[in-house]
Order: C-alpha cells, then structure tokens, then sequence
C-alpha cells in the first residue's frame, strides 16, 4: 500500500491511527484533512447506525473560529439566520451566502462565548471569505482555525454510551447545545448533535494530541452496547433527507431551493451578506426545489456526486445530485434538484451513460 505523506495541504486526522487499526478500507480528503469513508462492510455498518450505536471520525468538520470584539457582529454578517437571540453553548443551523445570495456553505454556527463563535462547516474555504468580510468591514475580530477535531457518536444508543462517560447530564442537552467536559484529562465539549437523524453527540476535541486516547476511551465505554466503527452514511443520510453542501448543491444553489428557507430569517438588515439578493429571489420565485427520487435500478456502488440530466416528457427539469441504496427500502434512492412545477409522484427520467432510467419524484425525508 503506497505511503500517504500529511504535508501543509493534507492533513491527518487525530484518530487517524485508531481508524486505521479499526480497518477504515479507504479515506477521503475533507477541509485539507483525511477521514475514513468505510471499514468494509457497508451494510452492516448501516444497520449498526440503525439499530445500535457507531462512532464516526469527523473530524475533517473544522471550525472557523471568530474571535474579538466584533465577533458577534461577523458571525450575523456571514449568516442568513438571525442570531441575535443566540446563548453561549448553543448551536445554529445556518446557511452562509455570497453577495447573489448563492450558498457557499451550510455550518452550524456554535456561540463559544460572548467574543467568540465557531463555524463548524462542510467542505470548503470559509477561513478565507471570513477573513476577506472582516477586512473589508473593518472588524475587530481574528478569525482562525482552533485545534478542535470532532468525534460522533451516533445512534438510538449513543446517548447511553455518552451518559456513562460523562454522566446524565447529557441526557438533558437541547439539540445543537453544548457544554464544556473533561475526561481523564481529555478537554472537550460535548453537543447533542451530528450528520444522522438516528439521534446522538459529537465530541469536540479541544487537543489533537490525545485522538486516539479518545478513541479508545470512547470504544471502551461502547463494548456493552456493541458499538463499532463507522462514517456519515450516504444511506442513512439520504433516507433521512439531510443535505450534503457541495454535493447536493452547485455554484448557482440558493438555501430556498434546497428546503433551508426555515434558516433564512429574510427580514434581517441589508449587512447581512446575501440577504438582500434573497429577498428578491423568493419575490420573484424560486426556480428549483429539492426533492427526493426512486430509481427504477438494481442496488448499484455508492456515487455520491453524479448530477445526471432528469428529463419529463422529452424536456430537461433539473438534475439528480447523488444516489444511495436504502437498505430500509431495498432500492436505489437519491435526491432531484428540479423545476418547482414538478410533484411528488410524477415519473421522470434520469439520463445515464447506459441511457435514460426510470424514476419516481419523492418527499423529502423519505418514508421508510
């Protein structure tokens, strides 16, 4: 196996080594960083999600830390969701634009204190658009990337396993809050949150030295529940109707169109990067939705970004983003970015290099 070599532009995770013992088959690169993306039994690592409890390294989901006196001000300017009501130790699903109001990322904005907020974001270069707004708004802020690496536990039995950890107390936390903990001399902050609708934590990691001494701890304290190694789920994800930024959306994606409008508060001030280009869009209406699909096909491998051509009646209507096997359903699923006019239930093609595919629209999350 050819040597992989961590330099300025790729990075190791903190649980690297432990998820290489655990038997990750293979890695992706997220935010300049490797994860794994399996550990050779799909399925059963599906099911383990489902039913039991899994661990994920997610610790390519890196945090732009803005800090200072404005940084209370920035974290609004970035977000389309009005954070004025916002608490420390509470999180937000946010969606941040650019001036078109086209969505360049969709991070949950974390409140770590009064001057200090995290973006904790998908895959992409938020460090720099934070950096280039504060600079040309004169803001008395520093932004950075601390070292904090998440790990999720996830599952209908994480919180069990997160209780015997750190005490019931967890047992208590809203979704998306968080608070501060410590484990055998391990700093964290522990929130009821991660990428599955199966309920469950991530554990910030405030000390990327002690990656796999958490791993450990956590693997420990899972063995009565049977926990085992896992990823974000392209199945579970997509059964549960949870958007994948940069898969599922493209340069031209707006958050009206892929079901985030009940993040975008669109009556906040013109400051607010995007919101003015938003108004007008949802004036004029919004072209595209997203919706979920049924192929017509046999189980296929996972391909979690295709955007293949969907056609009705002979004319082009959007795209399909991604597919997944639903093990739930027995059939390929995926989600449509599609013209508005279109419904649930309506029969479309999908257009793929073996040729056009058959397919059903469907609601989002889809009903398993």
């Amino acid at each position: 196996m050819a040597e992989i070599v961590a330099a300025g532009r790729l990075r190791t995770s903190p649980y690297y080594l432990s998820t290489l013992a655990e038997g990750a088959e293979s890695l992706v690169t997220y935010n300049r960083m490797l994860i794994p993306r399996g550990y050779g039994d799909r399925e059963a690592e599906y099911w383990r999600l489902i039913n039991g409890v899994s661990m994920w390294d997610v610790a390519g989901q890196r945090q732009v830390q803005i800090k200072g006196p404005d940084a209370a001000q920035l974290a609004q300017i970035l977000c389309t969701r009005d954070l004025s009501s916002q608490v420390v130790n509470q999180g937000k699903y946010v969606a941040i634009c650019d001036y078109r109001g086209r969505l360049i990322n969709d991070p949950i904005a974390l409140k770590v204190a009064e001057d200090c907020y995290w973006l904790s974001i998908g895959n992409s270069d938020i460090w720099f658009w934070a950096r280039c707004v504060a600079g040309e708004r004169g803001l008395d802020v520093e932004i950075g990337e601390p070292d904090v690496s998440p790990l999720a536990v996830q599952g209908p039995k994480a919180e069990d396993v997160v209780a015997s950890l750190f005490g019931d107390w967890v047992r208590q936390l809203r979704y998306f809050w968080f608070d501060d903990a410590e484990i055998d001399g391990i700093p964290l902050k522990v929130a009821r949150s991660g990428w599955s609708k199966q309920g469950g934590f991530e554990l910030y990691l405030l000390d990327g030295t002690k990656g796999d001494k958490l791993w450990q701890i956590v693997k420990e304290a899972g063995q009565p529940f049977d926990i085992g190694p896992g990823y974000p789920n392209p199945s579970e994800r997509t059964e549960s109707g949870l958007l994948n930024y940069g898969t599922d959306t493209d340069e031209d994606t707006n958050p009206l169109e892929v079901r985030m409008e009940k993040f975008v508060d669109l009556d906040l001030d013109d400051a607010v990067i995007g919101i003015a280009a938003l108004r007008r869009i949802k004036a004029e209406g919004v072209k595209r939705q997203q919706l979920g699909i049924m192929l017509d096909t046999p189980q296929e491998a996972e391909n979690q970004s295709i955007w293949l051509p969907i056609e009705r009646d002979g004319a082009r209507v959007g795209h399909m983003t991604h597919k997944a096997w639903s093990y739930r359903l027995e059939r390929m699923i995926g989600y449509a970015l599609v013209s508005v006019g279109l419904r649930p239930g309506d029969e479309v093609q999908v257009i793929g290099a073996g040729g056009p595919l058959r397919a059903r629209l469907a609601e989002l999350p889809f009903r398993v």
